[in-house]
């Protein structure tokens, strides 16, 4: 479906965007997950057509659009600041971007109802913007840019201002907006609980570079860097003589016969589980995910399971 080839974006003579391969199928959700700064914002606006290339090729279908203009592109576009038109009321803000393909009114209402129905807000049509809150107007967001039926939705940041009950919420309902679209999509993002939340495949991003495209679980297990893997949230980073190890966060257990000893310096409790941080005799933190709460000060003995290590030469 979409397909860059050696994409690359300069702005003067700092490389923003470097040598970038993706593919992303149909009805696909790849969420792009990186660091403030590493560039994948700027890749997003150039597959919208908003940043020129210096080299490499887009291409959707199979047919090169490199050097289509954005309003040319099937690309739909949604941002952390949702940017709805406050002199227009809901029902008219869904319907902009139809009205600008002079779409008849009738059908641009009836599309406008459909996908607030879609999103949640059944009945909003006549509302002012203004009386919305921020989880409603990111519905609204949305329901504008799919109301073209756009080929790819493409969302950067889109979640990143909403306080964590109404993230986790749309977290959990974008999905199935998008099946029920039948609308692929790029987010992107720099929190890995979200981009492993969403996506299909997860791609990291680092200094530019595309450096590693794979399901959330398989990006998880085995990152191809370290890079990758501190990216990813991957913090207990043990160095030796036979090469750097990764312990995974869930890599640990209390046993008293464990080979690694630590004191307790926090433990937080998530509900089902503790996130707990310790620190080494040698000075090096750990954090893990365990079942049991061990108490704040003392000194635990822990079990690593060799099968949940990532080992880098």
């Amino acid at each position: 479906m979409l397909a860059l080839r050696g994409v690359e974006v300069r702005f003067g003579d700092v490389s923003a965007v470097t040598g970038t391969e993706l593919d992303l199928g149909a009805g696909e959700l790849l969420a792009l997950l990186g660091p403030s700064g590493c560039g994948k914002s700027t890749l997003l606006r150039a597959i919208a057509g908003l940043e020129p290339l210096v080299a490499g090729t887009i291409s959707l279908d199979g047919d090169d659009i490199t050097a289509a203009s954005p309003e040319a592109r099937p690309f739909g576009l949604m941002f952390q600041d949702h940017a709805l038109f406050p002199h227009r009321n809901v029902g008219q803000n869904v319907e902009f971007g139809l009205r600008m393909n002079d779409v008849d009114p009738g059908t641009r209402r009836a599309r406008a109802v459909e996908l607030l129905e879609l999103v949640g807000l059944a009945g909003y049509e006549r509302r002012a913007v203004t009386t919305l809150s921020g989880g409603e107007a990111q519905r609204v967001a949305l329901a504008r840019a799919l109301a073209p039926a756009p080929r790819v939705l493409l969302l950067d940041e889109p979640l990143g201002s909403l306080d964590r009950h109404l993230r986790d919420r749309l977290i959990g309902e974008l999905p199935a907006v998008l099946d029920a679209t039948g609308t692929a999509a790029i987010h992107v993002t720099h929190d890995h609980d979200e981009a492993f939340a969403l996506g299909d495949r997860v791609g990291v991003m680092h200094d530019g570079r595309l450096h590693q495209i794979d399901p959330p679980s398989k990006i998880w297990a085995a990152p191809r860097s370290l890079t990758v893997a501190r990216i990813l949230g991957h913090t207990n980073v043990i160095e030796g003589p036979a090469g750097i190890e990764v312990w995974r966060s869930d890599a640990a257990v209390i046993d008293p016969a464990g080979d690694v000893e630590a004191t307790v310096d926090r433990v937080h409790f998530r509900g089902v589980d503790h996130d707990v941080r310790l620190r080494t005799a040698h000075g090096t933190g750990l954090r893990f995910v365990l079942s049991t709460a061990p108490r704040v000060g003392s000194r635990v003995r822990l079990r690593i399971d060799p099968a949940r290590v990532i080992r880098f030469d």
